[in-house]
């Protein structure tokens, strides 16, 4: 691909599964704890989420499929009819606004605890979160999770599939499976997590086993063409140690090549490792590249344009960004024109509710007006 065709593919169409899509720019998957406290989506993720209609694709944030798999207060969740009809709502306003939308599912794993699931963790093993994590009565010191048991894993596979099914019931076009930053599958995958001696751990062979599990069964349940797959190789985030991670995402990605995904989603992906090349040369289908643009750092001023447009290059076929979509829900045609972005409001990022940091951002039209001017 050529530096100018890198260049005008972020706003070129493209096809994801059953899905066109009419520009390559993906708005990732984004933690904002705007739920209500049991879960159920509240009506201002609706306006949010609609604003943001323009990406190509949204990846809706992290949601769980089962009480047990709760990470923080007021994460939305996908178990139960009245999730599925909060989340119908946010779906019929996104698709009224022109846009596409799959859900994410997220099992925090060790990543939890009972004073906000009223559960005890499960985990692939014993193993407690290294730091304090946030409630709804503040920080507190991680529990040890339990160690899930065969029939555990089962009933937890079992889950997604019917948090899957319940997606595509509120109206979601796909889900994406969560295996990255620490999370539940994160943590099978991990050597400093899964200290299992059984068909779960030891091996890559075994340790990629829970993850491609779920994965076919949430295939099976609604088509593999609206599934997809969330890996962050390499990522230490939630107390995570691969050990062996040039080994383990091949080995995971061969194992579900032949499943028809719709994508492959890397996290922090970088076209300077050797391994986004090899997932590229593994994967079949299409690949998402979420540009590796520094752990917590400030945001370049172009959101993470260029980064995705050497991606593009180097072989990925959509570019997910994140923190530019929280600040610009007019991203899409902002990077088009060149325009400047919005910064982000990282003290309204989580756990403070409200429309502040979430549905108030200015679009480009907005700030041209003369009452914008005038305000």
């Amino acid at each position: 691909m050529t530096s100018t065709a890198a260049e005008s593919s972020l706003f070129e169409p493209a096809r994801v599964g059953r899905l066109d899509l009419p520009n390559r720019l993906v708005m990732a998957p984004l933690t904002r704890n705007r739920a209500a406290a049991d879960g159920v989506p509240e009506p201002i993720m609706a306006t949010y989420y609609a604003q943001r209609a323009s990406a190509g694709l949204i990846i809706a944030e992290a949601t769980t499929p089962n009480a047990v798999g709760q990470t923080y207060p007021n994460i939305p969740a996908i178990h139960g009819r009245d999730h599925v009809a909060g989340w119908r709502r946010v779906t019929d306003a996104v698709r009224a606004a022109g846009g596409r939308m799959f859900l994410q599912l997220q099992h925090g794993g060790r990543v939890g605890h009972p004073d906000t699931s009223g559960l005890i963790p499960l985990a692939p093993s014993p193993v407690a979160l290294p730091e304090t994590i946030h409630t709804p009565s503040g920080r507190r010191t991680s529990v040890v999770p339990r160690e899930m048991t065969t029939a555990d894993i089962e009933s937890t596979v079992a889950d997604f599939a019917a948090a899957a099914r319940n997606a595509v019931e509120a109206g979601f076009e796909g889900v994406e499976v969560h295996a990255a930053n620490g999370h539940l599958l994160h943590q099978f995958l991990a050597a400093n997590t899964n200290h299992r001696t059984d068909a779960y751990g030891g091996s890559v062979a075994g340790r990629i086993r829970f993850a491609v599990e779920v994965v076919r069964a949430v295939a099976a349940a609604i088509g593999p063409e609206r599934v997809g797959l969330r890996v962050s190789p390499g990522n230490t985030v939630n107390g995570i140690e691969e050990g062996d991670t040039d080994t383990l995402y091949p080995a995971l990605a061969e194992a579900l090549a032949d499943a028809r995904l719709a994508y492959l989603h890397i996290v922090f992906a970088d076209p300077g490792r050797p391994l986004f090349h090899d997932l590229r040369e593994v994967w079949p289908g299409t690949l998402i590249a979420n540009p590796a643009l520094g752990w917590g750092g400030p945001l370049p001023a172009d959101g993470g344009g260029h980064a995705g447009r050497r991606l593009l290059a180097a072989g990925a076929d959509l570019i997910a960004l994140g923190r530019a979509f929280l600040a610009n829900p007019d991203l899409v045609e902002r990077l088009r024109v060149g325009a400047p972005l919005n910064q982000v409001r990282d003290e309204y990022a989580m756990y403070t509710g409200g429309e502040t940091g979430y549905t108030d951002y200015p679009t480009l039209a907005a700030t041209r007006s003369p009452a914008f001017a005038r305000t």
